[in-house]
């Protein structure tokens, strides 16, 4: 690797510049991206920005069940965000639809129509889980740049107590609970041996 794109990798790791889009949300998701700039947080001191223009953008952050009428201005404003670029779906909206699932207004689940890089689940996600997705989206940015390769989407396991399976991790809260018991079971048997 040249030593140009070297450091386009390590500057695509260390200084991500986000633009945000909204597809149809509440804002509560909205409003903790932004807390995460403040300065209780202060991703910004890790180089995080948030861009006006996607086209000033290397990270699209989405938020908000993607509506009917959003779908067109996302895939505008993907293509608009120059390569290489990631995707991160911020909060459980545009991972499954949420609780909005059977609504005629929507068009489904984000991943339905850009790929997407890392979802953030929760609603909304806590600021730090939305840092912890920003970073893995910077990493996945500077990999995909480095090796000119697609990667896969990453499920963030940041999800909070009582998420009743309407996340993006793919599990109830009864089966997160079965799997720890399990696991608290197998740890009982192996200090009794």
């Amino acid at each position: 690797m040249r030593l140009w794109d070297k450091l386009m990798c390590y500057s695509r790791r260390h200084s991500p510049w986000l633009f945000h889009m909204n597809g149809g949300s509440c804002n509560g998701c909205d409003i903790e991206l932004i807390a995460s700039l403040t300065p209780r947080y202060d991703a910004e001191q890790l180089g995080v920005r948030l861009e006006g223009s996607p086209r000033h953008a290397d990270i699209l952050c989405v938020t908000g069940p993607i509506t009917n009428t959003a779908v067109n201005a996302i895939k505008t404003v993907y293509d608009q965000v120059c390569g290489p670029k990631a995707v991160i779906a911020i909060g459980s909206c545009p991972a499954t639809t949420n609780v909005f699932i059977d609504s005629r207004t929507l068009a489904g689940p984000l991943n339905k129509h850009i790929p997407v890089d890392v979802f953030v689940p929760g609603c909304p996600p806590r600021p730090d889980a939305i840092i912890l997705g920003v970073a893995k989206a910077a990493e996945i940015l500077a990999e995909r740049a480095g090796k000119k390769l697609p990667i896969e989407p990453v499920v963030m396991p940041l999800v909070g107590p009582g998420c009743g399976g309407a996340c993006a991790c793919g599990t109830s809260t009864d089966a997160k609970i079965e799997a720890k018991a399990a696991a608290s079971e197998a740890k009982t048997e192996e200090v009794a041996q």
